[in-house]
């Protein structure tokens, strides 16, 4: 039996046809766009009007260097159970030295039975 040649197939055609198929699907796909998270952004304020005054005993500094160690007031390295406590004491702090409030017109805070440092909120 004698062996048949096959028809070699034209290269040049399918290459073709391969960039025709590429281009359709690039075409009819749809591309789905991400949105974003849906927030209203805050009024632009009116740079003439001045920022509250904000007292520095009543800002409680907390950082976390990149080995989530945490340093609490610029001095004191802690770990995260110990924080609660020193946020709990520095807001229920009494509100200070009674009769210096009372000199300014300000009532003391009887509710809580604090510590009454002045360096604290």
């Amino acid at each position: 039996m004698a062996r048949r040649d096959t028809p070699e197939i034209n290269a040049g055609s399918m290459a073709d046809i391969a960039f025709l198929l590429l281009i359709f699907f690039l075409v009819t796909t749809t591309m789905d766009i991400d949105t974003g998270i849906s927030r209203k952004l805050p009024e632009k304020q009116d740079p003439n009007i001045k920022p509250p005054i904000l007292k520095e005993k009543n800002v409680f500094e907390v950082n976390v260097n990149r080995n989530n160690q945490i340093l609490v007031e610029g001095e004191i390295y802690m770990d995260i159970e110990d924080l609660r406590e020193a946020a709990m004491k520095f807001i229920d702090n009494g509100g200070g030295d009674a009769a210096t409030l009372k000199a300014e017109g300000i009532d003391p805070c009887t509710w809580c039975e604090g510590d009454k440092d002045p360096a604290s909120s």
